[in-house]
């Protein structure tokens, strides 16, 4: 069911939406990896090309941010309680929150390391702290934490998505769908 009154958000929004949940199973996808191999050539591919993915992730957010500011989002449906809707802006509240604590928490970490932060092997970026073995080891904790809040976080809004799509019926997903109208 698509509802002529629940209008589809702009299509620059729709298209860094995808590109970034992407992004966000991939890069997850690669740190869960990282864990599990030795200190090897493919170890350390891996992680530069994480730490490219976090940080591209980080840019996005703020095209996001910026789209998201200039750009007319659709209201929630009306049938929606005020607790629902006050439930789903808390839940966006934190995938942004997320989004951005998630990449900056790992190049701190890196930082503390001593481990230089390159982007896509071009941009050697500034480190955010001094060295620390010790500060390091509880900015990896950190940052898993974070993984691990942020993928139970994107886990339920893919379920409240799901529930508006098979259970409510309201058209909630083709809001956000790519393609025609």
């Amino acid at each position: 069911m698509k509802p002529a009154n629940n209008p589809r958000y702009a299509v620059p929004l729709v298209v860094l939406h995808w590109v970034m949940a992407l992004l966000i199973v991939v890069a997850f996808a690669v740190g869960l990896k990282i864990w599990s191999l030795p200190l090897s050539p493919l170890r350390l591919k891996l992680i530069l090309s994480h730490k490219s993915a976090g940080l591209t992730i980080l840019l996005l957010l703020a095209l996001r941010l910026l789209t998201r500011a200039a750009t007319r989002v659709p209201p929630l449906p009306a049938h929606m309680s005020a607790g629902e809707q006050r439930l789903a802006h808390l839940g966006h509240l934190a995938l942004y929150a997320l989004m951005l604590a998630v990449p900056l928490s790992g190049w701190a970490m890196s930082s503390a390391y001593g481990i230089p932060v390159v982007f896509f092997g071009i941009a050697h970026l500034p480190d955010w702290v001094a060295a620390d073995p010790a500060l390091a080891e509880n900015l990896k904790w950190l940052h898993r934490g974070l993984n691990l809040l942020l993928a139970l976080t994107v886990s339920g809004h893919v379920l409240f998505a799901l529930k508006h799509h098979f259970l409510d019926r309201d058209g909630m997903l083709h809001r956000m769908r790519l393609g025609g109208s």
